[in-house]
């Protein structure tokens, strides 16, 4: 697991492994950056409504990021994810970002590995499913372990891309995930899932 990660770990009070390396084992607490944009006595830049609204017209894919389970956990964890992109072809690497509140995010960085599987078209409601937090969110799902980490790489999704944790920084209330590509796979076949203004669509073409 990266370094980055075992920092992270620290700072929320995660335990690390017993068995961890020596150089791994001293590595200082990940610092909590001040969240805060403006002092309490100015009046922030723009409102998160306005950040909300005008950031909706980016019109962006959507996937789930999963991870297989840890030590003592029932099964494997995931998430939906709007906010991901590549990142390097050389070397191979792919970035997402998760807000540092999800109790998903402290399971995937326990794994230190990762499968970004990107939605298609019809996808919607599996969408939902792994938006809701505390639910079952494999429940009927069907996927394969993925070939390089194991994560979960479900079924029927136009594309999959396997990973391994290179880094972690800070970005206010988010964290930025880079993960190395380990392996992917495609279909060539179908249309995307796409998130835009608060609701699913579809790609259309002239």
């Amino acid at each position: 697991m990266a370094a980055t990660v075992v920092r992270y770990l620290r700072s929320v009070g995660s335990p690390t492994s017993a068995g961890a390396e020596p150089d791994t084992a001293v590595i200082d607490a990940h610092p909590r950056p001040e969240l805060r944009a403006v002092r309490e006595d100015e009046r922030a830049p723009v409102s998160p409504a306005e950040f909300r609204a005008v950031l909706g017209n980016f019109a962006s894919g959507v996937t789930i990021v999963t991870a297989p389970p840890g030590e003592g956990e029932n099964g494997p964890a995931g998430f939906a994810c709007q906010s991901f992109a590549s990142l390097s072809l050389d070397p191979p690497l792919v970035t997402f970002m998760v807000a540092r509140t999800s109790t998903t995010w402290p399971r995937i960085a326990r794994a230190g590995v990762f499968c970004v599987n990107i939605l298609g078209a019809a996808q919607g409601e599996l969408c939902r499913a792994f938006a809701v937090s505390g639910a079952d969110k494999f429940a009927g799902v069907g996927h394969r372990p993925a070939p390089a980490t194991g994560s979960p790489q479900l079924d029927d999704v136009p594309a999959w891309i396997d990973c391994r944790v290179h880094a972690v920084h800070t970005g206010g209330d988010h964290l930025i995930v880079v993960g190395r590509v380990e392996a992917m796979g495609a279909r060539d076949e179908g249309e995307p899932l796409l998130f835009f203004k608060g609701r699913f669509g579809r790609l259309t073409t002239d």
